[in-house]
């Protein structure tokens, strides 16, 4: 999940400078993931890796793969913007196509294995105005991590309200793309179209990939909150922007985090929080797991023993997350997270932090969404119940991506064309306006 580096270099120059080429240390590793072979693949990762890819994760990973169908694959390319080589690899599979990213230390060991969806077809939702503004390329902090971001201006004098919007967890394009949605484009458009100046930026996690897997100390601050820090300040600066009506968007995990990056920044006019978790990622994790297995489609399904067994594994992890201490730092990673990562989380409590912010606060969630359920968005109600300048709107038939749709909500229904709901974009424009 990263963005091409300057440069490709050719797989020819890298085969010379590596035990094995990275393009065919990839491409095996690929071949052995949709082959089933867990155990062999475990073994082609580097000690941390083969703890955080455990046989069971790979099988787990595996098995969602078999339900896309037959795959189609397509020619690896290679570059290296750190000391790992990063090889994405594109699959055409019978129901998605999926861009694989593989990276690969200089002795041909696989670091880390990520998949994000590939390009799908793109149209505008109905409701932006493409003629209300227009867009310029920004760059969000400077240095080594300095991250490329586009800002919506609505046409006219100003000066404007403006939103940045901060991802959810794991490692995100500016647009948010999940499949065929693309939650931050829909939202940056038409809150724009009316009226309000919008910042969102490529994540530091997609970005510099493999550079921050070489990390083994990452917290929420590298991979989350100075990057917001710094796109509050860059949309402050803008010419455009009321600098004393600038709100942050957090979206899920940004949900989660908004309350504690408005308590560093303390100049936000509000916080919109938007599916964002009350509860421990760990405690969330878990529920996801629970409903996704339960609702696992027929072509997918294994014994019911396998799938309480693998409950029982996240269930058993989330445990361990919990019972990590200081002293534990240098552990290796649980659920996908570095123990910095935990240990940074250990205390925070979001809806208490919301409670005693002076900021406004704007919480909406779908009641359909599986990820971030309706049991938070009750936590942040009575916890903010009495509260000065606090709304919160639930809507029945969004998602987790805020799109309408009918019915139990999955993955598979990301896959399809959707986009942010319009009563969504109205309720956040007027909100701002306040």
């Amino acid at each position: 999940m990263l963005q091409r580096a300057a440069c490709l270099l050719s797989v020819g120059l890298l085969a010379a400078q590596t035990a094995m080429d990275p393009g065919d240390a990839a491409r095996k590793a690929l071949d052995l993931m949709l082959g089933g072979k867990y155990q062999e693949l475990n073994q082609m990762f580097t000690a941390d890796g083969q703890k955080a890819y455990s046989v069971d994760t790979l099988a787990r990973l595996g098995g969602q793969m078999k339900g896309w169908g037959a795959a189609n694959i397509g020619a690896p390319t290679v570059n290296r913007p750190g000391p790992n080589f990063v090889v994405t690899i594109p699959v055409t599979f019978a129901t998605q196509n999926i861009n694989f990213t593989i990276a690969v230390t200089p002795e041909g060991k696989i670091a880390v294995m990520l998949q994000r969806p590939g390009e799908t077809p793109w149209q505008k939702a109905s409701y932006v105005k493409p003629e209300a503004f227009h867009e310029r390329a920004v760059v969000v902090g400077d240095g080594e991590w300095k991250l490329p971001g586009t800002l919506s201006v609505p046409v006219g004098n100003g000066p404007f309200p403006a939103v940045v919007l901060v991802h959810d967890i794991g490692p995100h394009d500016r647009d948010e793309t999940v499949f065929a949605g693309k939650p931050f484009r829909d939202l940056a458009e038409g809150l724009a179209s009316r009226g309000v100046v919008v910042l969102r930026y490529e994540k530091r996690t997609r970005l510099y990939a493999a550079r921050m897997a070489d990390m083994p100390r990452v917290t929420v601050h590298e991979q989350t909150e100075d990057d917001a820090l710094k796109a509050l300040a860059l949309v402050r600066a803008q010419p455009e922007v009321n600098p004393q009506k600038v709100y942050l968007l957090g979206h899920g995990f940004g949900g989660y985090l908004a309350p504690r990056i408005a308590q560093e920044d303390g100049k936000l006019a509000g916080i919109i929080i938007a599916d964002g978790n009350a509860r421990p990622l760990e405690d969330v994790m878990v529920d996801q797991a629970a409903y996704l297995l339960a609702n696992r489609s027929a072509s997918t399904d294994g014994p019911a023993v396998s799938q309480s067994k693998e409950l029982d594994l996240v269930k058993g992890n989330a445990k361990r997350v919990k019972a990590l201490e200081p002293a534990d730092s240098d552990s290796p990673p649980i659920m996908g997270m570095s123990a910095a990562f935990i240990l940074d989380l250990k205390e925070y409590d979001p809806v208490a932090v919301a409670k005693a912010l002076p900021a406004r606060i704007l919480v909406i969630q779908g009641e359909r969404d599986f990820e971030i359920t309706t049991r938070d968005f009750d936590l942040w109600k009575s916890g903010l119940a009495g509260r000065r300048d606090t709304t919160l709107h639930s809507y029945p038939a969004l998602n987790h991506l805020l799109a309408a749709g009918q019915g139990k909500s999955s993955e598979a229904e990301y896959r399809k064309p959707g986009h942010v709901a319009p009563e969504v974009v109205d309720d956040i424009a007027k909100w701002v306006a306040q």
